[in-house]
């Protein structure tokens, strides 16, 4: 077998001209819009504010990249690690299903903020973040299930995300592109732990794989080297990260033929994506025989590893133990009909309705759904009425997955909703419309800041 990193490496570099067919460019735009959505909601939210002040922006020599949580001109570093950090936080950003990973929210910012800072357009911008996904979604490819016991994907993977696309931008070869991802591997980082309870670590696993794989790109166009057989090597990024040395073989089958930008996740519910397939098959069932909260004496979840391990949480008491709670975020969807930004207002997490209800949803490991993930996110949903009425569904897929997507108008949708009460409603809809047609790149927006 071929060196995988550069195999990879002289794929991400083919982008730097290579034509985007029109169908590939407009799921690159919808990937865009997604991202720009989750990243102005969470513009305003720590750890991206704290953040913002612990790291004063200076002057920036050349061109500058612009930082959407202070407004502040800065350097591509700055830019990539605040707004990376910004849009991992409100928990809607997208996903690679078959890595469990969430592209965007590293690949994005470093491919902007270089953009920006080095007179890029908007053709230049969708090849990178192409890239970017399509390197970054392989890896993980490579490496999954087993690296999420420990390891959060966005964090580690997201590296050479950011690495690929910042590498396509600065124009750098096959050579400097490869040792671009060899000096991201050592980069890559982010616990599983973080996040199983409370704090503000995990978003900032998406900020510093943004800032870590500039750093790699920047370092590599500039003559620094890295292990080439850092990937698959014994001691490599993938035997210190999963049960082997990475399934190779089946991560970059169909590469140049198959795109991983077209197969994303975009999220439907303002939570984890492994409570989505209960809540979805919760949502089918109450259209089904029209019952409310107050007629549900219990709700029962059977799901695959990560619903079980990571979501089943009967107490919920900060923002970020509720979105990765499958009783809050079920009781939510009862009692608001949604569980959206709304649902994890500070008013709501100590909403005594929801607490009340939590305690009637359980979670169980289906070892059929166990089996089938990561390729398949099932649920199997069983809800007993008062009186008396037992009603069961198999949701196999999640709403916002490849086979149940998002139309443009919903994904349109959710970004206004996020972004309006960011920017207010023209500048949301503005944004929106050029991020969808014009070939100029993002520029400066204006919070409205409390």
């Amino acid at each position: 077998m071929h060196n995988p990193l550069t195999v990879l490496a002289e794929h991400a570099a083919g982008w730097r001209d290579r034509p985007l067919s029109a169908g590939l460019e407009h799921h690159a735009r919808r990937a865009l819009v997604d991202w720009f959505a989750v990243l102005l909601a969470g513009c305003a939210h720590p750890p991206a504010t704290l953040m913002a002040r612990a790291l004063p922006a200076g002057a920036p020599e050349g061109g500058a990249a612009i930082c959407y949580v202070d407004g502040r001109p800065s350097d591509i570093r700055r830019a990539a690690l605040l707004n990376g950090t910004a849009s991992h936080t409100v928990e809607f950003d997208d996903i690679y299903r078959d890595a469990g990973y969430h592209p965007a929210c590293p690949t994005m910012p470093a491919a902007l903020a270089t953009a920006q800072a080095r007179g890029g357009d908007m053709a230049a911008l969708l090849r990178a973040v192409v890239a970017g996904y399509e390197v970054s979604c392989r890896i993980g490819l490579a490496v999954q299930p087993s690296h999420y016991r420990y390891w959060h994907t966005t964090g580690t993977v997201g590296t050479f995300g950011a690495a690929a696309a910042t590498a396509v931008l600065l124009g750098s070869d096959a050579e400097r592109t490869a040792h671009a991802l060899a000096t991201a591997a050592t980069m890559a980082s982010g616990l599983q732990q973080a996040f199983r309870g409370a704090g503000m670590s995990k978003p900032l696993h998406a900020g510093h794989a943004a800032e870590a794989g500039v750093l790699a790109a920047l370092a590599a166009h500039a003559g620094v080297t890295g292990a080439l057989d850092v990937l698959d090597g014994p001691v490599g990024f993938a035997a210190a990260t999963s049960e082997d040395r990475g399934k190779w073989d089946k991560a970059l089958a169909g590469l140049g033929e198959t795109h991983a930008i077209e197969a994303i996740t975009f999220k439907n519910h303002g939570c984890c994506g492994h409570i989505f397939a209960g809540l979805d098959g919760l949502l089918e069932l109450q259209r089904q025989a029209g019952f409310g909260a107050a007629d549900v004496e219990a709700i029962h979840v059977g799901g695959y590893g990560p619903t079980k391990d990571i979501c089943d949480r009967p107490v919920a008491e900060t923002e970020q133990e509720a979105r990765f709670s499958m009783q809050y975020c079920a009781a939510a969807l009862l009692l608001l009909g949604g569980v959206r930004l709304a649902a994890f207002a500070p008013e709501r997490l100590t909403d005594p309705a929801i607490h009340a209800l939590m305690p009637r949803v359980s979670v169980s490991l289906d070892p059929e759904l166990a089996d089938a993930y990561p390729q398949q996110r099932a649920a199997r949903v069983t809800v007993r009425l008062k009186d008396g009425c037992t009603l069961q569904h198999f949701q196999p897929t999640r709403k916002g997955d490849p086979d149940l997507p998002l139309s443009d108008d919903e994904l349109s949708g959710k970004f206004l909703e996020l972004t309006a009460p960011a920017v207010g409603d023209a500048t949301a809809r503005r944004v929106l419309d050029a991020l969808w047609t014009s070939e100029r790149l993002p520029g400066a927006i204006a919070l409205q800041r409390a």
